[in-house]
């Protein structure tokens, strides 16, 4: 049987994967410390959704503890690995920023110091379109310059690029990066736009749109992300033999790949909001508010080496994917009219 480790395994993502790779008939290991960033119950609710599986494996614990992951993969030897575990946000970083260099930098070398030590066939981290920063030709492709991030958020998670980089070319770790596109859907981080948008338009409140509403994500339903890392898994890298085909960003020294996970679609926010009052059928009032220290104005991903190395693309459009989340928010919150939320 195929052991998984997951890190964040009660998380948005970590949840989602952790379930589709018992799905699948994998085994999995699930590592999350539950910390209280958002609500516990939240994480607590996808981590029960899961333990029942004979299967799972759970595991408490900072993913940033000397010798926790270390130990775990003595332990149970994973065939693969798939780092979700960090501390994430924009704007939460400004406030926090020693959370970010423990969870994301010092969580990070203790998965690729376990690596070292026994190695996977494939090592698979998180990054983020947030890497980007300060480009602004669109769509972004992985072979693009990230020099110039925007957030300190962003700045750990290049760095894990570049730590991970250095132990794929020194010691063979077969390694692939994914940078997410704003991904939202069922089970949600409640500090991210859908669930607050949610929660002040079915309580009757106005929400507030940053940048007057000049915003472009390229939002990528839950759903299709987990499809690609799925996907991704079995795309292991190769030390490169000769010149790296154009529009491919494996390493020429190592074996090592980034890859954006996104729906190649940019969508202004505004149509998003549109689409949340569609599916619930109630307005929502906009209070609009100048841009956000850390923020981009728009973000837009090039998935053809995606779909190159997997024969996927993402497919899920932004009406669909929004109304399974508010269909999903109505019943996890008890939602169903102005006033009625309860998050």
């Amino acid at each position: 049987m195929t052991k998984v480790l997951v890190t964040g395994s009660a998380g948005f993502i970590g949840y989602h994967v952790s379930a589709r790779l018992l799905a699948d008939g994998c085994r999995v290991i699930g590592l999350d410390a539950m910390t209280d960033y958002y609500d516990v119950a939240l994480k607590q609710a996808r981590l029960d959704r899961l333990t029942p599986d004979e299967n799972f494996t759970e595991i408490t614990g900072y993913v940033e503890e000397p010798g926790l992951v270390a130990g775990l993969f003595e332990t149970h030897r994973p065939d693969f690995v798939v780092h979700l575990a960090a501390q994430a946000g924009v704007r939460y970083s400004i406030e926090n920023p020693r959370s970010y260099l423990e969870g994301n930098i010092n969580g990070t070398f203790e998965i690729l110091e376990a690596a070292r030590a026994h190695p996977p066939r494939h090592l698979l981290l998180a990054s983020t379109s947030s890497v980007y920063g300060a480009n602004t030709s669109m769509p972004y492709r992985e072979t693009d310059r990230a020099d110039h991030q925007m957030s300190f958020y962003a700045a750990t998670k290049k760095a894990t690029e570049a730590m991970a980089h250095s132990y794929a070319h020194l010691f063979g770790l077969p390694t692939t990066m994914f940078r997410f596109f704003t991904v939202y859907g069922p089970w949600g981080r409640p500090d991210m736009a859908p669930i607050k948008f949610a929660k002040a338009m079915f309580a009757g409140e106005p929400i507030d749109v940053y940048n007057h509403g000049n915003m472009r994500r390229d939002f990528t339903y839950i759903d299709d992300l987990v499809e690609a890392i799925q996907l991704l898994m079995d795309a292991i890298p190769e030390r490169s033999s000769g010149p790296v085909p154009v529009g491919d960003s494996l390493s020429p020294v190592a074996p090592f790949r980034v890859v954006n996970i996104g729906n190649s679609q940019t969508v202004e926010l505004t149509d998003f909001i549109a689409a949340m009052e569609a599916a619930a059928g109630i307005p929502i009032e906009r209070n609009l508010m100048p841009m956000q220290p850390g923020d981009v104005p728009a973000t837009w991903a090039d998935a053809e080496l995606l779909k190159s190395l997997t024969g996927y693309h993402p497919r899920t459009n932004v009406t669909d994917g929004v109304a399974r989340f508010i269909d999903w928010y109505r019943s996890y919150y008890n939602a169903g009219s102005p006033g009625s939320a309860v998050a």
